[in-house]
């Protein structure tokens, strides 16, 4: 007889799975690298607008569409500029010292603790060896709420040209452009939507038992034996589902740009967004998360050939 065998259900790559702390995920920077990137920063804060559908011409070489037009699911993110919260010096990786930016929005008291004073600046900072940045979106000019997100990015660059990139942006506004400067791929990392407390049957994918089982139909047959006393973790059981901090790898990049010089807001407004003021980003595929999730747009940690040779040119939003 053939070997009965079944792949167990639900991924323990992901544990615990309980509610993210917060929206915005941290992220490994080390991991995170480009060596063509010379200066700029390495992510930047969006807001998912929705999906629509997208007609595009693929010229991607190789491809069975080549030279058609087809029409492909994109997810559209608005993406209001950035500013310069703080700057972080680093020994060792250990944080030495911070100086706070001047002229900071009076939203951010709501989120962190400001000080009165600031009496350092850079060029009092010596015996460091890495610069980062905490950063803070003006997601009050998009019109859907006025408390900013903030989160520590990293800079490119050697040290001269991290302390030029602060000394250059330090008040100043920080632009979609300066981001995504030729680039085709970014990696999309925020929370799913939150589905609250789940059975096992739609948390882990197991099968429904027999209609004559006793004890219940939608759950496991055994959560364990009597001793060890112990339930692990492995056992489907019933928990939390969603709000769970994910990573979409390699999203490509369709088009970007400023309302302003092209506007692809339809005349009724997106469904449970509105309309988009600031610049935005149309990506191909699906993101995690509902309507305004905020979102960390950062630079591919794994780049594959395969995406980044597909080139689409962009018609139109049907």
């Amino acid at each position: 007889m053939p070997k009965h065998s079944k792949p167990r259900a639900g991924s323990l790559q992901f544990w615990p799975r309980k509610r993210a702390g917060k929206f915005l995920p941290s992220v490994n920077w080390k991991a995170v690298s480009n060596p063509e990137k010379n200066s700029g920063i390495f992510s930047f804060i969006a807001y998912k607008v929705g999906m629509s559908s997208c007609l595009i011409k693929d010229s991607t070489p190789e491809s069975r569409t080549k030279d058609s037009r087809i029409i492909i699911p994109v997810t559209i993110l608005e993406a209001p500029p950035m500013k310069i919260c703080s700057v972080r010096f680093y020994k060792n990786e250990n944080l030495i010292k911070e100086i706070l930016s001047e002229n900071l929005e009076k939203e951010l008291k709501k989120k962190i603790r400001l000080p009165k004073t600031h009496k350092l600046k850079i060029e009092d900072i010596k015996d460091y060896d890495n610069i980062r940045l905490i950063v803070y979106s003006l997601v009050k000019q998009t019109g859907i709420k006025k408390t900013p997100d903030l989160i520590e990015i990293k800079l490119a660059g050697n040290l001269d040209e991290k302390i030029k990139f602060v000394k250059e942006n330090l008040n100043k506004e920080i632009f979609l452009t300066d981001f995504i400067k030729d680039i085709q791929l970014i990696d999309v990392r925020g929370l799913t939507k939150g589905k609250g407390i789940q059975g096992p049957v739609k948390r882990f994918g197991i099968r429904l038992k027999s209609h004559k089982s006793e004890k219940g139909i939608r759950n496991v047959g055994s959560i364990g034996p009597w001793h060890p006393a112990h339930t692990t973790f492995r056992t489907p059981m019933a928990g939390q589902l969603g709000m769970f901090s994910r990573i979409k790898y390699n999203s490509k990049i369709i088009i970007s740009g400023k309302i302003q010089e092209k506007n692809i807001n339809p005349k009724q407004g997106w469904k449970k967004y509105g309309e988009i003021k600031t610049e935005y980003i149309i990506i191909a595929g699906s993101v995690q998360g509902p309507q305004k999730r905020q979102l960390l747009l950062t630079l591919p940690l794994r780049p594959s050939k395969k995406q980044n040779k597909k080139n689409y040119e962009f018609m139109k939003l049907i």
